[in-house]
């Protein structure tokens, strides 16, 4: 599973989820069974296609995870962020999910998928040269974080650093590396660091600190940084976080665009959620579509957290509605 939190207190995508996902668990086997909330009504029964949308969110049940650096504050000078931030200001979540689908669709390696992305969107341009010397550049083990940090390589070298990318692991090896100066720089998610720098100082049932606010997200993830030793630079607009996919072909059936169109719509016995083994007991998947927009399915089929089994049984027609992860290179349109 992948390396942030997301369907327990958290506010997930590519194909490759990997590292740790806090209250998400593995993918379970499949099979439909009836959702704990009764449904009314008939419902909206699945319709096949192979172009996945994503309804929007417009209750905000989800918190903030946009993409944010990460630094050890004893390197973080002004000419270092500035370069890191060029690469905030260049990304937003449909660039994102194009990044990710030049990756794990197209099958380019991260490093190249960053070099065009930094070529067409003139990143180096007007970045200052820095005082130089060392930076190491860690990466998750997950192919988004592994693009995030060769663009965050490219921009340093072009403020006069002497950069090298390393692949550590999941955040609970790699943060305390951030820490200890041992890597300098690594791609997060403001959110999910949010929580994971609050849990860690104050325990796992600490009160949350992110908010579907993302001013309020970052200036909590700042508080626990300074603490930790970790310097943050501005937030980018992409967001990396959980989300609820139907078919366009099922969009434009049943005239949906968002999350509290699907409840006015689609609540009943019909309509099939799909999503990992957990997703009905937790506030950030099913509980929170019951509790924030009324929407109750019909059934549910545990499947996995956004990967293939539950894309797959959206664009058969297996599925009405199911979680899937904002930046997913499957979510790029032809």
């Amino acid at each position: 599973m992948r390396v942030r939190t997301r369907l327990a207190a958290g506010a997930v995508g590519a194909l490759t989820l990997a590292g740790l996902l806090t209250g998400c668990g593995d993918a379970g086997s499949s099979g439909t069974d009836a959702p704990q909330q009764g449904a009314s009504g008939a419902g909206c029964a699945p319709v096949a296609g192979d172009q996945l949308v994503v309804l929007d969110d417009d209750k905000k049940l989800q918190n903030t995870d946009n993409i944010i650096p990460a630094v050890n504050a004893k390197v973080a000078k002004p000419q270092l962020l500035a370069a890191l931030d060029k690469v905030s200001a260049a990304l937003d979540t449909p660039k994102l999910i194009a990044l990710n689908k030049a990756v794990d669709v197209d099958r380019k390696t991260p490093k190249a998928a960053a070099e065009e992305f930094a070529s067409a969107n003139g990143l180096t341009s007007g970045i200052a040269k820095g005082p130089g010397g060392q930076i190491v550049v860690g990466a998750g083990n997950f192919s988004e974080s592994q693009t995030l940090a060769e663009l965050y390589n490219i921009a340093l070298t072009a403020a006069g650093y002497q950069v090298k990318v390393q692949q550590i692991g999941n955040r609970e090896l790699y943060e305390p590396s951030l820490e200890k100066g041992e890597i300098q720089v690594v791609p997060e998610y403001a959110a999910t660091m949010a929580e994971f720098l609050n849990t860690k100082a104050n325990g796992k049932d600490a009160t949350p600190v992110s908010s579907p606010e993302l001013d309020k997200t970052v200036s909590a993830l700042k508080s626990e940084g300074d603490k930790a030793g970790i310097t943050f630079g501005t937030p980018s607009a992409a967001q990396d976080q959980n989300a609820f996919a139907v078919t366009k072909a099922f969009a434009d059936k049943y005239s949906l665009k968002t999350l509290s169109d699907l409840a006015a719509k689609c609540s009943g016995k019909d309509t099939v959620l799909a999503g990992p083994p957990e997703c009905p007991q937790r506030p950030k998947c099913q509980a929170g579509l019951v509790e924030v927009y009324d929407f109750k399915a019909g059934s549910f089929s545990s499947l996995d957290a956004g990967g293939p089994q539950t894309k797959n049984a959206l664009k058969t027609g297996t599925a009405s509605v199911g979680l899937v992860f904002s930046s997913d290179g499957a979510l790029a349109t032809s």
